[in-house]
């Protein structure tokens, strides 16, 4: 009897596919760049309940803003609403979309009291568009943003760090664990992007309450944003002090000290035309 080859199992093959069309499908429904119909837009403004997708629907409303799309301001009211929202990813998003359109008086309104946010990343995000609306308001927190930050314990115990100094860290990274008594502990994540300057306390040291814990020196990114807008908002005093931060700061990217070369003049340029003004 002659031996033929065995047929393939159609089981077999179906799984292998199933799988590639579930990896799509969860591709497509998660990634940012996917183009979203008006209807879509509309309900993931509106319901929260799945924060991605409220998320992609905030990042491609501001591309459609960056773009001229005068459609999008039907959805402002949820803007607003989210500028409000407890969930920081929210607001921090908002702000950013906020920031496309600088005529709107309640884009402009909202950003302001984001500025006081218990979130730092919110409060530089809030900063950074009004940027655009030529708010000096902004100019105290981008300041504030070129040094280090210093975290805080959430809560009263026994600190374990879980990184080291030098260590790279991005915004939600676990640093630390706050051990309490009767077995309780409370997670420490980073706020920002950047790297660990400083363990202020020792590991396994008893802190109290918003004791401060570490220091965390900003990224590249984060400083060249506040550098970039510093140029327009900053004041007379600034000056001084990036060039100062320039100076006293280690392994600064070439990018970065170009940068503040050029924010620097700009500020003192526009303090002299100030006072020949006067």
């Amino acid at each position: 009897m002659a031996n033929h080859p065995s047929r393939p199992n159609p089981a077999m093959l179906v799984v292998p596919i199933l799988l590639v069309v579930v990896t799509y499908l969860f591709w497509y429904q998660t990634w940012f760049g996917r183009r979203l119909s008006d209807r879509e837009m509309a309900e993931y403004l509106a319901d929260t309940s799945v924060p991605h997708k409220t998320q992609h629907a905030l990042a491609q409303m501001g591309e459609r803003m960056t773009h001229g799309d005068e459609s999008v301001k039907r959805w402002y009211p949820q803007v607003l609403a989210l500028a409000g929202s407890p969930q920081p990813q929210f607001r921090l998003t908002a702000a950013w979309v906020m920031g496309q359109d600088s005529s709107s008086p309640a884009f402009h309104q909202a950003l302001r009291e984001l500025l006081l946010d218990g979130q730092p990343a919110v409060r530089l995000n809030a900063a950074l568009a009004l940027v655009r609306f030529r708010d000096a308001a902004a100019e105290p927190e981008l300041r504030l943003m070129l040094w280090p930050y210093t975290l805080r314990a959430p809560r009263a115990g026994v600190v374990k760090f879980l990184m080291k100094r030098g260590d790279a860290v991005k915004a939600s990274s676990l640093v630390a664990r706050i051990e309490a008594a009767k077995g309780e502990s409370e997670d420490v994540s980073a706020p920002l992007t950047g790297e660990i300057q400083d363990l202020i306390v020792p590991d396994g040291a008893t802190v109290a309450r918003d004791e401060p814990i570490m220091a965390l020196s900003p990224g590249v990114d984060q400083v060249w944003e506040c550098l970039r807008g510093l140029y327009f908002v900053g004041q007379a005093q600034d000056a001084e002090d990036i060039e100062s931060f320039v100076r006293n700061t280690p392994r600064v990217p070439e990018r970065v000290k170009q940068q503040a070369e050029i924010t620097a003049q700009a500020i003192r340029s526009r303090a002299t035309l100030e006072q020949t003004r006067r």
